[in-house]
């Protein structure tokens, strides 16, 4: 009788499973919404499984799909699954998938040609939606005919296998680069958090007990796509915004580049309200789609020869754009140094809480104040978010 062992842990997308037994994983399991659910859906399948720590070959396994998770290269081709539970057939839809590059996709109709079965597509589908080795067969990188998503049998559905996908950069090859290819700040960190330090003595203490500036930049295939994100996410959970977003996307082929203006413009009212954006988002999508066709959004290469209130006083004639969206571009997007944004609540309680005040600040407080951190208000910033952050853990 075979002993299954089994093991939670941590990953940038939640806490994720694995199972495994003597002749290898016999499933990786993806966060459900609780981590109650996520090991319930283990052990459904592996009643008898017990938990423990991973032996050293799973262990391998568990650090590689962390650190794919992370955006970093990481290859799991080597990863030794048992496949005795698996139908032959899915077994070899499975092997195939494994051969596809992170950053990359194929179809469903590729992988039936390549088993020699053209007309096999649909038990393709079937096969990868019964994936249990999700990740390590990387179903999340078979799409539909023409590019589209396509299903997705994860917690999240669509929303998960796009972000999964933006994770792993899908559109690497097929966008313009927004940090010089590679995700770097234009400005030495090190540099900025010593200089914010020495300028104000009373945010230094913030900045010991927050430590290093971990800040992470956002890539995206067009500031188009940027700004259609953030109106679709406006007044939203994150959660739901993200489904939301992934609903818009797949409704176009190359789902996981984002939609271009021209799709905007050519789907009807009805899909795009359909895929659950509101009445007031749709107005603001359509006006953003139809000002990038007539040229005035800047592109990638365009943006950076601007300077911030010149960005600022473009993208904020855009319906439903105002400053504080376009101060997030700059700061998350293109990872501009001398950002402050004074209306953002986070940043005002981060400010009372480091210099300790009894209320928050005015606008013209901060703004005050902030002329001692130039020309790297935006690490300033990104420590008063951490103050702010810390407090309600």
């Amino acid at each position: 009788m075979t002993t299954y062992g089994f093991a939670l842990f941590d990953t940038t997308i939640g806490r994720c499973g694995i199972v495994w037994g003597g002749r290898g994983l016999v499933r990786v399991q993806l966060p459900e919404a609780r981590e109650l659910e996520t090991r319930a859906r283990m052990l459904q399948q592996f009643p008898d499984a017990r938990e423990a720590s991973p032996p050293p070959d799973v262990q391998r396994a568990i650090d590689g799909i962390v650190a794919l998770f992370r955006g970093e290269a990481s290859h799991l081709s080597g990863v030794t699954l048992d496949m005795d539970r698996v139908p032959p057939f899915h077994g070899r839809v499975y092997e195939v998938a494994r051969t596809i590059p992170p950053g990359q996709t194929i179809s469903y109709g590729e992988i039936a040609a390549r088993l020699g079965a053209p007309a096999a597509s649909r038990a393709v589908g079937q096969a990868l939606g019964r994936n249990p080795f999700a990740i390590v067969v990387p179903c999340h990188r078979v799409l539909a005919n023409g590019g589209k998503l396509g299903g997705f049998s994860a917690h999240g559905g669509v929303a998960t296998k796009l972000r999964l996908l933006s994770i792993e950069g899908a559109q690497a090859n097929a966008r313009q680069a927004l940090f010089d290819g590679d995700g770097t700040f234009r400005f030495e960190p090190d540099v900025a958090v010593e200089h914010v330090r020495a300028s104000d003595r009373r945010l230094a203490p913030l900045i010991d007990r927050v430590g290093q500036f971990r800040m992470r930049l956002q890539t995206t295939p067009s500031i188009f796509v940027a700004l259609a994100e953030a109106i679709v996410y406006q007044q939203l959970t994150g959660k739901a915004a993200a489904t939301i977003f992934a609903r818009v996307c797949a409704l176009f082929p190359r789902a996981y580049e984002g939609p271009t203006a021209e799709q905007i413009l050519r789907a009807s009212d009805d899909k795009l309200r359909a895929a659950g954006l509101s009445r007031p988002k749709l107005l603001s999508l359509r006006d953003l789609a139809r000002k990038a066709a007539a040229g005035e959004i800047p592109t990638l290469a365009e943006v950076h020869r601007l300077e911030d209130e010149a960005i600022i006083e473009r993208l904020t004639s855009v319906r439903g754009i105002g400053r504080w969206t376009v101060e997030m571009l700059l700061i998350f997007r293109l990872g501009r140094p001398d950002v402050l944004p004074l209306d953002d609540y986070g940043i005002r309680k981060g400010f009372q809480i480091a210099f300790k005040k009894r209320e928050l600040p005015t606008r013209n407080d901060l703004e005050k104040r902030g002329v001692r951190w130039k020309p790297y208000r935006t690490v300033a910033s990104w420590y008063l978010w951490r103050a702010a952050g810390q407090a309600k853990e």
